[in-house]
């Protein structure tokens, strides 16, 4: 995987602000009609995770086939995109560094 955005995180595990690494795998999870897919980023030091929101409580019609093919197959290119999306990272509250 290319180089990523350095983010930084309050770690559930560690109890303090670590950098957090970008997995390359989504998770995506069905309730009823509605999907959640996040991107998943893992404690540098301890390897808690930390899901970063791309879709929230979305009706799959309106996720494009083809995107949601490539989270549910973990597409390293996609992660990467969205790893280094200033806008998608500053949403969910990544500090930059």
């Amino acid at each position: 995987m290319s180089l990523m955005q350095h983010v930084y995180h309050k770690c559930g595990g560690c109890g303090k602000k670590q950098e957090f690494v970008n997995s390359g795998k989504f998770r995506v999870n069905a309730n009823g009609n509605k999907v959640d897919v996040w991107l998943i980023y893992r404690c540098k030091k301890c390897k808690h995770s930390w899901n970063l929101t791309i879709f929230e409580r979305t009706k799959p019609s309106r996720i494009p086939s083809d995107l949601y093919e490539l989270f549910l197959e973990n597409d390293e290119e996609t992660a990467l995109q969205y790893g280094n999306d200033i806008e998608f990272l500053k949403r969910n509250n990544a500090e930059l560094k």
